[in-house]
């Protein structure tokens, strides 16, 4: 796992869900309504922050944010 994965997983347990389920790499966000769309947004901040990558509007999709290994994906494509 990378340092980049254990940032997110950390941002995402302890920031959107506060610890309320266990998330690893291949968790399902978005699917399993686990993070909402203001969650998302939120997400994606955190994302450009630990990646040092920046979105544009439209430029991530919910698709991109379902997994955290799909947005180290998308940040890589960046």
């Amino acid at each position: 796992m990378t340092d980049a994965a254990r940032q997110l997983i950390e941002f995402i347990s302890k920031k959107l869900l506060r610890g309320r389920t266990v998330v690893d790499e291949h968790t399902p966000l978005v699917s399993s309504g686990l993070i909402d769309s203001l969650a998302q947004t939120e997400l994606v901040l955190a994302l450009e922050e630990i990646t040092g990558k920046r979105f544009g509007p439209g430029s991530i999709s919910p698709e991109d944010l379902e997994t955290v290994g799909r947005m180290l994906e998308a940040a890589a494509r960046r």
